[in-house]
């Protein structure tokens, strides 16, 4: 009998999800491109996988949005709002922590969310996972963009008929069982459209500045033969991500759960059940912090008085504060003529900044907005320190009055989301080392 599929509510729709087993422990599989809860269960070597790591764990499955069989879409989901519905998943589950299994491009979301929330994440397993796809001057191990996009057209025109195997899985291409599956799962998983525009997704993704900021007990498996991500971006993830431990296997199968299983499934059974509980974090989580002040603020105030200037300032912090209420941002600290907020992720940060930018031309100031999204230390009342508040500040700075000034790492992470951005070079920010690409952005 299959399991019992139930909903959880993320926002407006509805992510539908599996529970299996009752181990000791939670262990939330966060799935590749596409998925289908119920047919899933219809390959037996899948079904064997999944009943294996149900044997130790309690294990929740779910299908991300647009696929299988959760609420259709009409684009990707952006990152930020799979993490969101895997949180959504885990209290539907009624799962307060739990280690995550992160297979192929679900390994980007269970990075993203470890990074966000240390303090609900056991664990981290990634599998043939990548934090890139594609190679860049910077990242030799990716691959071949103009390679990778012939094939993913080539797959799109044929979907559904089970083309694609002999990347997937080269080992078993002339299986026709698994061939028909394969098909049957591209036409149960998503539309050719949707899968079409997860595709373009792909070369846009970048979470290389999320992986210094992991910090949970990781576990990275790579197939030495792996065809569709090489070996060399599974050990990237295991040198960038602190105390990670790398774990190399043999075959050439994408697909986990074909070729050797019990190697993996053994090595995740280890170092689930055997780990130690995870490290306190320190109160360090990756956050995205928002600084927004009110643009030439001091001739203003010499301008129209200190009266007057103090409810110009007041009307200014009424403004943002009701925009933080609506996109779920936490104010910090008040300082001047300034605000410092921070977000769970960066979508939503920027969004605000743009909707406080049009409310205070409204009132009729013009505020400076500067985005960035990085490791931040939590203190003790709700303050936040770290070098991303400091970057953070500095990319405020660097903004014209009227602009939303984010930095080049949270143009990566909202990859998908439809805001638009314009090039405005890259600086050096005072104080901070290195040098920073700087965005405008536009909704």
């Amino acid at each position: 009998m299959l399991p019992s599929t139930r909903y959880a509510r993320s926002g407006e729709l509805s992510i539908a999800y599996q529970v299996v087993g009752d181990g000791p422990l939670d262990l939330v599989a966060a799935p590749g491109f596409i998925s289908h809860l119920d047919w899933n269960w219809q390959e037996p070597a899948l079904r064997r996988f999944l009943q294996r790591l149900a044997e130790f764990s309690r294990l929740i499955l779910f299908d991300k949005r647009g696929t299988g069989l959760s609420d259709p879409v009409p684009g990707p989901a952006t990152l930020e709002e799979r993490t969101d519905d895997l949180r959504a998943v885990m209290d539907a589950a009624g799962s307060e922590r739990a280690a995550l299994l992160g297979v192929s491009e679900g390994g980007a979301m269970a990075m993203l969310f470890a990074a966000q929330h240390p303090e609900r994440t056991r664990a981290l397993v990634l599998y043939g996972a990548y934090p890139r796809i594609v190679r860049a001057p910077d990242f030799p191990e990716g691959v071949d963009a103009e390679v990778m996009a012939a094939m993913l057209s080539r797959l799109v025109e044929r979907w559904g008929e089970g083309s694609g195997l002999g990347a997937w899985a080269p080992d078993h291409r002339q299986d026709p069982a698994l061939r028909a599956w394969w098909g049957t799962l591209q036409r149960m998983g998503a539309s050719p459209g949707m899968a079409r525009r997860m595709f373009e997704l792909y070369p846009r993704i970048d979470l290389r500045d999320v992986l210094g900021t992991i910090r949970v007990p990781t576990l990275v498996l790579h197939r030495r033969g792996d065809r569709m991500i090489p070996l060399g971006v599974g050990r990237y993830l295991a040198e960038h991500i602190a105390g990670a431990r790398m774990v190399e296997l043999d075959g050439a199968d994408h697909l986990f759960f074909l070729g050797d299983t019990e190697t993996p499934l053994a090595e995740i059974e280890g170092f689930l059940t055997g780990s130690r509980p995870a490290p306190d974090p320190g109160g360090t989580v990756l956050a995205t912090v928002l600084f927004a002040d009110v643009a030439g603020s001091t001739e203003l105030a010499a301008r129209v008085g200190d009266a007057a200037w103090r409810g110009i300032r007041q009307r200014f912090l009424d403004l943002v504060r009701a925009e933080l209420d609506r996109y779920g941002g936490a104010e910090v600290d008040v300082a001047g003529d300034g605000l410092l907020a921070t977000f769970p992720g960066p979508a939503r940060a920027i969004r605000c900044a743009l909707a406080m930018q049009e409310a205070a031309g409204a009132a009729g100031v013009r505020l400076r907005v500067g985005v960035h999204a990085g490791e931040v230390q939590r203190l003790d009342g709700g303050q936040v320190a770290g070098l991303a508040v400091h970057i953070g500040a500095r990319v405020m700075a660097e903004a014209e009055p009227g602009e939303v000034l984010v930095s080049g790492t949270v143009k990566d992470l909202v990859v998908g989301s439809g805001l638009a951005f314009a090039e405005r070079g890259v600086r050096t920010l005072r104080g901070v080392p290195g040098s920073w690409p700087l965005f405008a952005a536009a909704g």
